[in-house]
């Protein structure tokens, strides 16, 4: 098993690239937000890797945070995802943005990565939603700006902020049958109010 390596990068050609270790020529499949931090040609580099065998083939994946292996490895426990749609969902999003989607039930963001249909999105937003925080690189703290302007998702975010896991801050919320004139605050208030009967 590959799980590290460090060489001088001599070709790079999007999504491929090939590392120089000590004369021999290790060729990688990276995702863009890997790409956009390279260095140049003939400088070193360090990439986590990820390493796949099947039948017929053999791949080696590259990634410059451990973060973006750890994603890469998350989503494809998913039913229908495989490494190219792995590899188009890390060069579409961040992955600190990635688990704020998935946390926030964001069907919608999630289906405009490329490859990533709406029962796709649906099934990383279940799958993934209580495994999403441990994905973050240095965990994933919400500023306000972040969080989706809809009032229920608001209270879906402030209820785990309050210590709920996902699944049950959006089952909560869900359970609390909010009003069309609701705001985040009348939510959580019916939430809470019902959580404890």
């Amino acid at each position: 098993m590959i799980g590290r390596l460090k060489g001088n990068v001599i070709h790079k050609q999007p999504p491929w690239l090939v590392v120089d270790v000590n004369g021999v020529g290790y060729e990688l499949e990276a995702p863009m937000s890997t790409f956009y931090d390279l260095p140049e040609l003939g400088r070193e580099v360090s990439l986590f890797t990820h390493y796949a065998q099947k039948e017929d083939s053999v791949s080696l994946y590259g990634f410059l945070r451990d973060s973006e292996r750890q994603l890469f490895r998350e989503v494809q426990k998913v039913k229908g995802i495989g490494a190219k749609i792995a590899l188009a969902i890390l060069s579409g999003i961040s992955v600190d943005d990635f688990v704020r989607t998935v946390q926030a039930s964001d069907v919608a963001a999630l289906c405009r990565i490329p490859g990533i249909g709406k029962k796709t999105a649906e099934r990383m937003v279940v799958e993934l939603r209580d495994r999403a925080g441990d994905m973050g690189g240095e965990g994933v703290i919400l500023s306000p700006s972040d969080i989706p302007r809809d009032p229920q998702s608001e209270a879906v975010i402030a209820l785990q902020q309050l210590g709920y896991k996902p699944a049950e801050a959006a089952r909560m919320v869900r359970d609390a049958s909010p009003g069309a004139a609701d705001d985040a605050a009348a939510i959580i208030r019916k939430a809470l109010q019902s959580a404890l009967r």
